[in-house]
């Protein structure tokens, strides 16, 4: 009896062991948009998904309570290209990307790595700040051709924003890959936009390989009114969005932002380990200006600056990570610094002159939006009619947030406006999240 009892225990620890591992192994990683229905997990392109699972090592994070935790470690889409390599496979392939499309787990970037997998790459698009990513922020980047590669590339900046159908001619796939760091004027989130719907007019799929959202951990800010579209805010979004890209691409497709509310056939490649809260350290800089974390961190609360006559850190290599002017007062202002030209702002705001400021390089992550550090300098400086310029409105979505600095307002009564619009955004950005 006792053999007969250890026989009937290892085979049901088999049967479970294995009954677990198969609900692992069919764990679908792609979801995709229908170009006639509404989003959804089907295949659009009607072709095999692959299984095959991307192994993941274990390292430790300090989550947003402090606690140090042991979490698998974060698999971006664009590693995982058994996912996706049926996608591409003897198609011609647009791929939109800059220096942050990198696979850690390659040591490539991503065309290099697609060409040595065969994959036809035909054209690269690459959007503000050029290819390499080495252009200053709103220079204009010119067509050529990649010196590593041989593939031509495509600027989609300046008079170029959206890919003409004359640019998308040939091509069968668009690939894009590019980090974003979670804020609505950061403006890839834009390329994305105007590349969704011109790949709709020319009925060509979008996949999007997707990446963490290093402030995806918060939403905050105010919502864009539609008076004040621009290439740096397009949707009725708040200035933090708390979006992975490939969740913002199913939300520009479901909510119908595209011309004609248009339905891009559009798949994602979901990242492996990740929720919003889990921190995540880029491992490339996103653009010239935001040099590292806390860089990042503190963009969505610094980038005000660059809607008034504030210098925000370009010309130094403290880039968004301080802020300061001559004129204000180096009694209360006490760290010092002069900008000066260098890669991403060849003319800075006060090239060459001291600048009295705030140092914020040891400034505890922020889980909001600071609005004090902006209140405090526009009632510290002098010049207070001088302080806003045009752009601030455009940068806030909404004139309302300057005249309510000009009345006074402290920062929590500000905050308090905010409320009603972001309860109705975290309705409709709960309908195309796709971690946890």
């Amino acid at each position: 009896m006792g053999l007969t009892f250890f026989k009937n225990t290892v085979l049901i620890t088999v049967i479970l062991f294995f009954s677990c591992g198969s609900q692992t192994t069919e764990k679908n990683r792609l979801v995709s948009d229908s170009l006639l229905e509404e989003p959804n997990l089907e295949n659009p392109l009607n072709l095999p998904l692959p299984r095959e699972e991307t192994k993941s090592n274990k390292k430790k994070v300090l989550i947003n309570t402090g606690e140090l935790r042991i979490v698998d470690e974060i698999v971006t889409g664009a590693e995982q290209f058994p996912l996706y390599a049926s996608f591409l496979e003897n198609k011609n392939v647009g791929v939109v990307a800059n220096q942050t499309s990198f696979l850690e787990n390659e040591n490539q970037h991503l065309v290099d790595f697609l060409i040595s997998k065969n994959v036809i790459v035909k054209k690269v698009f690459a959007p503000e700040h050029g290819f390499r990513g080495t252009a200053d922020a709103g220079e204009h980047v010119k067509d050529g051709v990649d010196s590593k590669t041989g593939v031509p590339l495509i600027s989609l900046y300046g008079n170029n924003k959206k890919p003409s159908q004359e640019q998308l001619k040939g091509i069968d796939v668009v690939v894009f890959d590019i980090q974003d760091v979670g804020a609505r004027f950061y403006t890839y989130i834009s390329t994305l936009h105007y590349v969704m719907e011109a790949c709709t007019e020319a009925g060509i799929p979008v996949i999007v390989l997707d990446r963490p959202n290093p402030n995806g951990h918060y939403i905050d800010g105010p919502i864009l009114e539609a008076a004040n579209q621009s290439f740096v805010g397009m949707h009725p979004i708040p200035v933090v969005h708390g979006m992975t890209i490939g969740e913002y691409a199913k939300m520009i497709n479901g909510e119908g932002w595209l011309k004609n509310k248009m339905k891009c056939e559009l798949t994602v490649v979901e990242i492996e380990n990740y929720t919003h809260d889990t921190p995540y350290a880029l491992p490339i800089k996103p653009s010239p200006n935001l040099p590292n974390d806390q860089a990042i961190n503190l963009y969505p609360s610094l980038c005000f600056f660059e809607g008034t006559f504030i210098n925000a850190g370009r010309g130094t290599d403290m880039q968004f990570q301080v802020f300061g002017a001559p004129s204000l007062p180096a009694s209360k202002y006490t760290f010092e610094y002069t900008p000066q030209s260098n890669e991403g702002a060849k003319n800075p705001k006060f090239n060459g002159q001291l600048c009295h400021g705030k140092d914020l390089r040891k400034e505890p992550r922020l889980n909001k939006i600071n609005l004090e550090w902006l209140i405090d300098a526009y009632n510290a400086n002098g010049k207070k009619k001088d302080f806003f310029n045009s752009f601030f409105v455009k940068l806030a979505g909404t004139d309302k947030l300057q005249q309510q600095i000009e009345q006074g307002l402290t920062a929590e009564e500000i905050r308090d406006s905010w409320k009603d619009g972001l309860a109705r955004f975290k309705k409709i950005r709960e309908k195309y999240l796709l971690y946890p």
